[in-house]
């Protein structure tokens, strides 16, 4: 490069789809470390943060990987489960229940609610 000369990155456009804004980034936990809670315990993202598993569940959500061995059945609750992890917590004969559907549930429950609330007050 002489110098004036624009670099060739600079020159050419940019082009494609990049989703960084939108992402969304779990905190992880494998199956193999949730043999630390009791036999039918509900492990929840709340109790994996002071358990120590994870650092914030709250804002960033709680995802479940496969990797280890479930000796006892518990209901897990988090925001996301691996195909591998769902099995295994099946397998041991527990619940892997995932936090995000029931999350939505609530909010769509809430909807409805305000609005029948504002459909009644708009017919007095």
């Amino acid at each position: 490069m002489t110098g004036g000369n624009i670099p060739l990155w600079r020159r050419l456009p940019k082009r494609g789809f990049t989703n960084a804004r939108f992402r969304k980034e779990y905190s992880v936990v494998n199956v193999g470390q949730l043999n630390r809670f009791e036999e039918g315990t509900v492990v929840t993202p709340r109790l994996l943060e002071e358990a120590g598993l994870v650092k914030q569940p709250a804002s960033n959500g709680v995802k479940v990987l496969g990797e280890g061995q479930l000796t006892r059945p518990l209901t897990v609750r988090a925001d996301a489960f691996s195909k591998s992890a769902a099995a295994k917590i099946e397998q041991a004969g527990g619940v892997a229940n995932p936090a995000g559907a029931a999350r939505g549930a609530l909010h769509a429950a809430a909807d409805a609610t305000e609005r029948s609330q504002r459909c009644e007050s708009s017919e007095e």
